[in-house]
């Protein structure tokens, strides 16, 4: 029968595991998005860089002529637009460079279901994915980051089976929760701070000296019996 074969892994690690900037992005994006840990950042983010070194090589390709690499870039821009990466018409290699991992994290399972309203946070719809509440194409699909595209988009809906096709299930009576929505570190504005009022006097200024304290009185005597 052979040696079994095992799965690779589709990702690939951080070049350096101790840096402070990336490690607050990633747990803010895992934070927004719902993720189960920062693997699900790093798959996403290779995916991205596989679509732009593909990009980069075709660009040189198409350069010198060659009509191979020409077919190859319409595949490629072709396929980026399928998954919902790209518009529809009048995409170009450029505009995959261009890209950010957000761009692929918008097109997971899991995000799409949230954003349909099918859920009330990005953590229900992982649950009721996983739990088999989700069917897309008429199948049931338990894979949180399974990238949907345009087509399957539309048919994103309950498992018939589900109890959450009831209306009257109290999750869907249930209203979301009046908390603001997450916005990132970055895209939120910057709190002005009123100037710090310095009361203290400055360094070369004598210091004043403390008031003589006056002599404590003494405590008058009592009169004995003898007197």
């Amino acid at each position: 029968m052979g040696d079994p074969k095992f799965p690779r892994r589709s990702y690939d690690t951080p070049s350096h595991p101790w840096q402070g900037e990336r490690i607050k992005a990633e747990a803010e994006i895992v934070r927004q998005y719902g993720l189960k840990n920062k693997t699900e950042v790093w798959k996403a983010q290779t995916i991205l860089r596989n679509f732009r070194g593909q990009s980069r090589e075709l660009q040189a390709r198409v350069r010198t002529g060659e009509a191979q690499a020409k077919l190859e870039a319409d595949n490629l821009i072709a396929k980026c637009a399928r998954i919902g990466v790209l518009p529809v018409e009048g995409a170009t290699l450029n505009d995959i460079l261009a890209l950010t991992d957000v761009k692929i994290l918008e097109r997971r399972l899991q995000t799409i279901v949230y954003r349909k309203g099918l859920t009330n946070s990005m953590k229900q719809a992982r649950q009721m994915i996983v739990h088999g509440h989700i069917y897309m194409n008429g199948h049931r699909v338990t894979v949180p980051g399974y990238i949907v595209t345009r087509l399957e988009e539309s048919s994103i809906e309950y498992n018939p089976s589900s109890a959450f096709n009831d209306d009257m299930h109290p999750m869907r009576q249930s209203k979301p929760s009046n908390k603001k929505p997450y916005v990132p570190i970055e895209m939120r504005p910057r709190e002005r701070r009123a100037p710090r009022r310095d009361d203290r006097a400055p360094r070369d200024a004598p210091v004043a000296e403390a008031p003589a304290e006056a002599p404590a009185e003494a405590p008058a005597e009592t009169p004995t019996l003898e007197e």
